[in-house]
């Protein structure tokens, strides 16, 4: 049975780099299109938001599933959303721009999708910094806290995504879906776990704090508390 996991685990990392091999081979056979650069960028960003998406996915499933063997699946999947991300981003400003800093400046001046692609990465590349464990043990609560930025990050990608695109916007759409679906269910999951966490409270001390608050606790209660 370890086994299996070690070697689905293998295959799932493996199967990850599919994407890009597939871009290297659209490279080398020049089917990228008209516009190589272009369709380069929508690639590599697409594949980040995919993953994002299916980090952002696999809390809802191992509620569902109960399947708690799913966490390392979130952080192979979050880990290579970073690895698109970045590699979207080094092709910005190597392909598209050559490295000249001031051509750079003047597009994300000019070009308002920039605004909301830098924190998107910026909150991606954060997450991918905290992920080991070692961080996950010394950060304590707050790597919960900072970790819930991903959806965050997901909504500026889809904006960033809206935003740079002229024509066909089914794509974003559907991320968009996916995304405030995830966002819904954890919301009610939240919800629904602050509801039985009031209903697990002892009556007597329900009854003490709604007392205390109404300002109708008699003193001798008080003085003993």
């Amino acid at each position: 049975m370890v086994l299996r996991i070690n070697n689905l685990r293998s295959l799932t990392i493996a199967g990850c780099l599919i994407p890009l091999l597939w871009l290297f081979i659209d490279i080398a056979f020049d089917n990228l299109g008209s516009n190589s650069i272009q369709a380069l960028h929508i690639r590599l960003g697409d594949w980040s938001l995919r993953f994002l998406c299916l980090t952002l996915a696999i809390t809802p499933i191992q509620t569902v599933t109960k399947w708690r063997g799913m966490t390392d699946y979130r952080q192979i999947f979050g880990l290579y959303a970073f690895f698109y991300a970045t590699l979207h981003v080094l092709a910005y400003l190597l392909v598209d721009h050559a490295m000249i800093w001031r051509m750079v400046g003047i597009d994300i001046v000019e070009s308002p999708y920039i605004w909301f692609g830098l924190p998107a990465y910026a909150i991606i590349f954060l997450l991918a910094l905290t992920s080991p464990k070692r961080a996950k043990k010394r950060m304590g609560r707050t790597w919960k806290k900072l970790h819930r930025f991903i959806y965050i990050a997901a909504v500026a990608a889809i904006v960033h995504y809206f935003w740079q695109l002229k024509g066909n916007l089914a794509e974003p759409l559907f991320y968009s879906i996916i995304v405030f679906l995830l966002l819904s269910f954890r919301i009610l999951v939240w919800v629904k776990s602050r509801q039985l966490s009031r209903m697990m409270i002892p009556t007597g001390r329900r009854v003490l704090a709604v007392a205390e608050k109404q300002g109708a606790m008699p003193e001798v209660v008080r003085k003993r508390r």
